[in-house]
């Protein structure tokens, strides 16, 4: 049964080679350059089959970095498993130094607060959305509010009823 599903994929174009598998489990082909049986030349192709096909469950980094390049013609050659997971631990090398970074920026950060080398900064609170009618209009307070040389009192609200 292999030998006439082979015969007909060759005869209607659809020879496809596995390249490789990675490590989530999709599957690497080329379609090597080839003539129809109309004389025409096809030339050679490559495509993956996702370990999830559906469309909608797609998410970033589902291709490895090093299988995109060689599915967009890239590079030349697939990438070898050797290659994959030296790549694998120079990136997790990279978050880790990355973090301690964050982590001694943080502390100096701190310590400059303390020392007051460096105004805490201020946190900001945007109400609402933009399109909203009520955006950028000020609202009512109980409490007085008073910014250089104006004075703004507060207002008096009932306790609603019970």
């Amino acid at each position: 049964m292999s030998r006439i599903a082979g015969v007909l994929r060759r005869a209607f174009g659809l020879v496809r080679n596995h390249v490789g598998t990675d490590h989530l489990g999709n599957k690497y082909y080329i379609i090597p350059e080839q003539k129809t049986w109309t004389g025409r030349l096809v030339r050679a192709k490559r495509m993956v089959v996702a370990a999830n096909p559906t469309e909608f469950e797609y998410i970033e980094g589902s291709i490895p970095m090093e299988w995109d390049a060689w599915i967009r013609g890239r590079r030349r050659e697939p990438p070898s498993i050797e290659e994959l997971r030296k790549n694998e631990s120079y990136r997790v090398q990279i978050k880790i130094k990355a973090q301690e970074l964050d982590e001694r920026d943080l502390t100096l950060q701190a310590k400059e607060y303390e020392e007051g080398l460096v105004a805490t900064p201020t946190k900001t609170l945007a109400k609402g959305h933009a399109a909203a009618t009520s955006f950028g209009k000020q609202e009512l307070s109980e409490d007085p509010t008073s910014t250089a040389n104006t004075f703004q009192p507060g207002s008096w609200m009932p306790n609603p009823k019970k």
